[in-house]
């Protein structure tokens, strides 16, 4: 990353099912106690994996738009979760023109609702078109793009899933538009590595292969998520019940999609079309927690992606997450971290 990042999500335990992996895959099953598990192993989820590529130094490409990727991929629907596993190599990726977050090899790259992204490597490089490096569909091989010149490569294996759940709903925008995970050591990266091995083997698109290979990118995206999600606020006691909650459902959009503004329980109750009293009763009936409370865990949540994959200072987090002063974010990270942003970053180096 010419090493602007310090590190990625982690979890703590490996793959919680017992539905049989891709050929190839490390089986793995853990104990399936926690809320989230049980709620990430219900979601229904289909895809497939679509692409490699292999990227050489210098190189750069800007993705289509959302609706015209899930028009590629899936005619007749509107979005798709986009996920790229890096395999080898360095990469970063980001939306909007926003921060460039990084990936290195053994991590995963999920784009939850598909937006228009770039992607590029270690070096300076114009971005050019997807559909220029792309050959078109119908696909009878998978489609190999190699793209770039000199110095390192680095491989990719791309999928996509398509789900009506609303952890995935654009409007309610539960995840960034991006985020790198990296699988902690043991039997989740075993697992997660194994499963990239067999999709670099893979000829055919998986769509028109085995019906374990179909079954590959649902296995890996719920894996990537319930690490993802291991330090979100609330996960255990509703989270996921309370993006399906009509009361809940307005606010926790709110506070997802804009967790810097000064947000006031009367403004968030107002978005429901609800009274303060009775938004303040369902937060703490599903969520555990008051509306701010939720906020500050939130925001710290979103710090913890920022600090881990980006070259952003902290000054400029903490004005991300709704801080106006570097001191009293710290102060904030500190009491939910036991220690300081910087620290913090220094100790999730990957």
């Amino acid at each position: 990353m010419s090493r602007e990042s310090a590190g990625h999500d982690r979890g703590t335990a490996p793959p919680d099912r017992d539905a049989t992996a891709a050929p190839g895959a490390v089986a793995v099953v853990d104990r399936p106690s926690d809320t989230l598990a049980v709620a990430l192993n219900q979601l229904h989820l289909e895809g497939a994996i679509f692409l490699r590529a292999e990227y050489r130094g210098q190189w750069a490409y800007e993705s289509m738009t959302g609706p015209a990727t899930a028009a590629l991929l899936r005619p007749g629907t509107s979005r798709v979760i986009l996920f790229h596993l890096v395999a080898s190599g360095t990469c970063w990726v980001r939306v909007d023109g926003g921060e460039k977050h990084w990936a290195h090899s053994g991590d995963v790259i999920v784009l939850p609702y598909g937006d228009q992204h770039q992607m590029g490597g270690l070096g300076d490089a114009d971005a050019v078109p997807i559909r220029s490096i792309l050959e078109a569909p119908p696909w009878t091989q998978m489609p190999i793009i190699r793209h770039g010149r000199g110095g390192e490569q680095t491989d990719v294996v791309c999928g996509y899933l398509h789900s009506q759940d609303p952890l995935f709903d654009p409007r309610l925008r539960a995840f960034p538009p991006v985020f790198v995970v990296h699988p902690p050591p043991g039997p989740a990266a075993a697992w997660v590595r194994a499963n990239i091995e067999y999709a670099l083997q893979q000829t055919v698109p998986s769509p028109a292969a085995t019906a374990a290979s179909t079954r590959l990118p649902e296995l890996l995206l719920i894996e990537v998520l319930r690490i993802h999600l291991a330090t979100a606020p609330a996960v255990d006691e509703g989270w996921m019940a309370a993006l399906r909650d009509p009361v809940l459902a307005p606010a926790l959009a709110m506070l997802h999609q804009s967790p810097e503004h000064k947000w006031t329980v009367a403004e968030l109750a107002k978005s429901s079309a609800v009274s303060r009293s009775l938004l303040d009763e369902r937060f703490r009936q599903v969520l555990g927690r008051s509306p701010i409370r939720y906020l500050t865990e939130w925001r710290m949540h979103v710090a913890e992606d920022l600090l881990a994959t980006t070259g952003l200072g902290v000054y400029a987090i903490a004005r991300r997450v709704g801080y106006d002063a570097e001191e009293a974010f710290s102060r904030a990270f500190k009491r939910s971290h036991g220690s300081s942003p910087s620290t913090w970053r220094a100790g999730h180096a990957h």
